[in-house]
C-alpha cells in the first residue's frame, strides 16, 4: 500500500517526484472523454520508467493468441484497444540539452489533477547538468464538451539565465503495446501533413482498417501574447513535427499551446477523415485554450450536478469517491452503444481494453442513478448487437439451437479471451447479462425493452443453460460440472451455487419476460417465437430443471457451499497468513492456490448481493461470516460486495474498512499493480458502496427502499439519484434521512420499512434510526 498521495476534496495531488512511483501516477492522473484517453506522460522527453499510452474508443486490433497447447475452441486472438499517437508530445531543447526529468535535477514537483474542472495539471523547477534552472508549468485535459478535442498548454521560464529554446511539438505514430505478442506494431501509414502551425498524421490499424487521423494546431506566446514564429518542418516514418527556436529572457514566461483533434473511421468516412480532422482543428483553436477549458468546467459542473457526492467530516472518504465518478464518467458517456466499459478505461494496457462482465454486474447501476437512462440503455443494446456472434461463440463449443454464450471478454462479439479456465468455464457471465436488463427494467420500469430487445437476449441465455446442465441419476438432480465461478482462485469446479443459482434464476426470469411481452405485445411477441423458432415445450424444460436443479449446501453450518468439495480443503483463515505470503496471487504457485481455500472475491457472497430478497438476515450472517475470513480480495471487484452486505448485516465496522478499501484502492496502490491502469469497472462498486451500502438504497415494486446509516466518522453525506423521471437529493445526518425531489410528481418511498409519500418539489425528513 501506497500513501503519497495527498487528501484534499477535489484534487488528486503529489507533490515531490518520485521516479518509482511515476507509472502508477500516470495512471491515476489519467484523463478521459468516453471517446479518447491519455495516462499522464510526461509532454516532454522522459528516459526513465514509463508506459506510454494514448487510446481511442472502439480501435482494437486482434493479437494472435499465444499459447503452448491448442484446444478446440480458443479464440484465434486476443482483442486489445492500441496505443494510439502520442499527440501530446513536446520535445524541449536548450541549446545541446534535452529537459528530460530522468536526467535532471527535480525541485518543486506537483502534480494535480482537478476533478472539479477536469484537467491535469503539473509544475516543477528542473536544474540541467550545466546548472541551467528552468520552470515548467504543464495543464491539459480532455474535452467532454467535444469529445474530439485535447488541449495543452505547456509554459516555460528561464530561471538563471537568458534563453534560447528550441521547442518540437510533435505526433507521433511509431508506437506499440507494452504488452503486444512478438513486439509487433500494430499501425501503417496512411499520410501526412504538415505546415507552420498545423500538422496531421493518418494511421491505419493492421488486420481490422481502422483510421485515425490526429490533428494539431500550435501557437506561442511571450508573457502571455501571441508571437509569430517560422517553424521548421519534420517528417519522419509515421512521424510529423514542427521545430520552433525562439528566446526569452531570464524570469520571462514563453507557452506553447497544442489544440488537438482525434478523429476516426467509426465516425467518418475514410476519404473525409483527414479533412474533418482539419475542421475540428479549426474550430477548436479558433475557441482557444482558454474558453476551451471554459467549457471543459462547464461540461464537469452539469456531470457533478448529477452524480456527486458529498461526505462530510472524511477528507480521505471524500477525495475517494470523487475520484471514482470522476473517473467512470471519463471512461463511458453513454453516447455510443458501439462502445463499452473496460477494466482499465483508458488508463492502460492491461485486460485488453475489453468487456467484461465487470460492466453488467458492477457498472450499470451506477449509469442507472447518476446519467440519462438512454445511458444504461445503451450499455444493454450493446449486447443485444453481439447475440448473434454469442450465439456463434456457443456453437464452437458444441452448443445448438440459438443457444447463446455471451464472451468473457470481448470487443466485437467474439471471444478473445486465452485462457481456458475463463474462456470455457466462467459461464456466469451469461447470468449477468441477463440480471442486468433484469436490474434496468426494475429501476426504470421499462419494460417495453424486452419486447424490442431483451427477451431474444434472454431466450439465447436460458437454451444455453438449458444444454449446460446434465441429470445426475447419483443426486438425482440436475448438476452443471466443469465450471469457474467468480473466485478464479478455483478452476473447473462441480456446482458452484452461484451458476447453479444464477441459472435458475435466468431460466425462471425468462419465462416471465415471455409472458410479460405476450401479454403486452402479443404480435411482437408472435414475432419474437418465429423469428427464434421458438417452442413452448422449452418452458416446460426449463420449468423442470428450476424445480430439480442441485444446490451444495452444509446444513451442520447452514452455508452454502461454493461447490461440491469446498469443505474437504484445509480450512485457514485470511487473517492466519503471514503478511510475507500476500497477495497470494504473487507469492504462490497456482497449484498451491488451486488447492487452498482461500477466493479471490465474493463468489457464494455475489449470488447473495444479487438475490438478497430470497434469504434471511441470518442466513446471510452465516455465509457472510464463514466466506469472508476465507477471502484475500485479490480482485477490485471484491470489496464492494462485501461492504454492501456489511452494511446489510449492520456491521459497521467491515462496511466502512471495505469501502475505504474499495475506494482508495488505486489512490493507495493497494494491490501493488495501480501502475498497469485503474480498476475502473470496480470503481462503480465504490459508488454502489455508499448508495447501496450506507444509504441501503433497493428499488423493490418499483418503488425506492431506504434503509441508511452513517458511519461513525462521518458527520453526514449526500447523493442524487436519478429515478423514473424523478431527480432526488438524499442527505444522512446523524439525526435524519432526508429527500428532495426536484419533480413536481409525487413519489412512494419507504424508509426504515415504513411507507411515505415524497410530495413533488418537497422535502421528506425521517428521524434516524439508530445502528444496531
Amino acid at each position: 500500500m501506497k500513501d503519497y498521495i495527498k487528501k484534499h476534496e477535489w484534487n488528486i495531488i503529489e507533490e515531490g517526484f518520485d521516479p518509482h512511483f511515476n507509472k502508477i501516477s500516470e495512471s491515476i492522473f489519467s484523463l478521459g472523454n468516453g471517446r479518447m484517453g491519455q495516462r499522464a506522460n510526461f509532454e516532454e522527453t522522459y528516459t526513465g520508467e514509463t508506459l506510454s499510452g494514448n487510446y481511442i474508443a472502439g480501435v482494437y486490433y486482434p493479437d494472435k493468441t499465444r499459447v503452448g497447447w491448442w484446444k478446440n475452441g480458443y479464440p484465434e486472438y486476443f482483442a486489445k484497444v492500441l496505443n494510439a499517437a502520442n499527440w501530446i508530445g513536446i520535445k524541449v531543447q536548450i541549446g545541446d540539452e534535452v529537459l528530460d526529468l530522468a536526467k535532471a535535477t527535480v525541485n518543486q514537483f506537483t502534480r494535480v489533477l482537478n476533478m472539479q474542472e477536469g484537467y491535469l495539471e503539473r509544475s516543477f523547477t528542473a536544474e540541467l547538468a550545466s546548472g541551467k534552472q528552468l520552470k515548467v508549468k504543464a495543464t491539459r485535459f480532455c474535452s467532454i464538451a467535444d469529445d474530439e478535442i485535447a488541449a495543452i498548454k505547456y509554459s516555460i521560464t528561464p530561471l538563471n539565465f537568458d534563453a534560447d529554446f528550441t521547442l518540437v511539438p510533435f505526433i507521433d505514430g511509431d508506437v506499440k503495446n507494452e504488452d503486444s505478442n512478438y513486439d509487433e506494431k500494430f499501425w501503417d501509414f496512411v499520410i501526412d501533413e504538415v505546415s507552420n502551425n498545423e500538422a496531421y498524421l493518418t494511421l491505419r490499424t493492421k488486420k481490422t482498417d481502422f483510421e485515425v487521423c490526429t490533428g494539431s494546431f500550435i501557437q506561442i506566446y511571450n508573457v502571455g501574447k501571441p508571437v509569430a514564429f517560422k517553424s521548421e518542418i519534420i517528417k519522419k516514418d509515421k512521424y510529423v513535427a514542427q521545430k520552433i527556436n525562439i528566446s526569452a529572457k531570464k524570469n520571462q514566461e514563453i507557452s506553447l499551446i497544442k489544440v488537438v483533434a482525434n478523429l476516426s473511421s467509426q465516425n467518418y468516412a475514410k476519404e473525409e477523415l483527414l479533412s474533418q480532422t482539419k475542421i475540428a482543428v479549426s474550430k477548436a483553436s479558433a475557441k482557444g485554450f482558454e474558453q476551451l477549458k471554459q467549457e471543459q468546467k462547464e461540461a464537469w459542473a452539469s456531470k457533478w450536478q448529477e452524480s456527486d457526492i458529498v461526505i462530510d467530516g472524511d477528507v480521505a472518504a471524500q477525495q475517494a469517491i470523487r475520484f471514482n465518478i470522476f473517473q467512470l464518467f471519463q471512461t463511458y458517456t453513454g453516447k455510443d452503444d458501439r462502445l463499452n466499459i473496460g477494466p482499465k478505461g483508458f488508463t492502460g494496457e492491461k485486460y485488453g481494453g475489453s468487456t467484461y462482465w465487470d460492466t453488467e454486474a458492477y457498472c450499470v447501476p451506477f449509469y442507472l442513478a447518476t446519467a440519462p437512462q438512454q445511458v444504461s440503455k445503451n450499455l444493454l443494446i450493446y449486447r443485444y448487437k453481439q447475440l448473434d456472434k454469442a450465439i456463434e461463440n456457443a456453437q464452437k463449443l458444441g452448443f445448438t439451437d440459438g443457444a447463446a454464450l455471451f464472451p468473457m471478454v470481448t470487443m466485437n462479439g467474439e471471444e478473445c479471451h486465452n485462457e481456458w479456465e475463463i474462456t470455457f468455464e466462467e459461464i456466469h457471465r451469461n447470468g449477468a447479462i441477463a440480471f442486468a436488463i433484469y436490474n434496468y427494467i426494475r429501476y426504470t420500469g421499462d419494460e417495453s425493452y424486452l419486447s424490442e430487445y431483451g427477451l431474444e437476449v434472454l431466450i439465447g441465455i436460458a437454451r444455453f443453460w438449458k444444454q449446460r446442465v446434465n441429470w445426475s441419476k447419483a443426486k438425482n438432480k440436475f448438476v452443471m460440472l466443469g465450471v469457474t465461478g467468480p473466485n478464479e482462485y478455483e478452476n473447473n469446479v462441480n456446482n458452484n451455487w452461484y451458476t447453479n443459482v444464477l441459472a435458475t434464476w435466468c431460466l425462471k426470469y425468462t419465462i416471465k419476460a415471455a409472458q410479460i411481452v405476450e401479454k403486452a405485445r402479443p404480435a411482437l411477441y408472435k414475432n419474437i417465437v418465429q423469428k427464434l423458432k421458438f417452442d413452448k415445450q422449452e418452458f416446460s424444460d426449463w420449468a423442470s430443471i428450476i424445480d430439480h436443479m442441485y444446490y451444495p449446501i452444509d446444513t451442520e453450518k447452514g452455508i452454502f457451499l461454493q461447490q461440491d468439495g469446498y469443505l474437504d480443503k484445509e480450512q485457514v483463515l485470511v487473517k492466519d497468513l503471514p503478511k510475507s505470503q500476500r497477495p497470494i496471487n504473487q507469492k504462490w504457485s497456482w497449484d498451491r492456490i488451486l488447492r487452498s481455500c482461500f477466493i479471490k472475491q465474493a463468489d457464494v457472497l455475489q449470488g447473495i448481493y444479487f438475490f438478497e430478497d430470497d434469504y434471511d438476515l441470518a442466513t446471510i450472517k452465516r455465509n457472510f461470516d464463514f466466506y469472508e475470513p476465507r477471502t484475500v480480495h485479490e480482485s477490485s471487484l471484491s470489496p464492494c460486495v462485501h461492504s454492501i452486505l456489511a452494511a446489510k448485516l449492520n456491521n459497521e465496522a467491515k462496511a466502512y474498512e471495505f469501502y475505504l478499501r474499495t475506494a482508495r484502492l488505486d489512490l493507495d496502490d493497494y494491490n501493488n499493480d495501480t501502475e498497469d491502469g485503474l480498476h475502473i469497472t470496480s470503481m462503480a462498486g465504490t459508488w454502489m458502496s455508499v448508495v447501496e451500502g450506507f444509504a441501503g438504497m433497493r428499488v423493490k415494486d418499483g418503488q425506492l427502499h431506504f434503509d441508511p446509516f452513517l458511519p461513525s466518522n462521518w458527520k453526514s453525506f449526500s447523493f442524487k439519484v436519478n429515478f423514473r423521471g424523478t431527480n432526488l437529493k438524499i442527505k444522512i445526518s446523524d439525526k435524519s434521512f432526508q429527500i428532495e425531489n426536484n419533480h413536481d410528481r409525487d413519489l412512494k418511498i419507504s424508509v426504515y420499512g415504513q411507507n411515505h409519500v415524497l410530495k413533488g418539489l418537497k422535502t421528506l425528513e425521517v428521524d434516524n434510526r439508530e445502528l444496531v
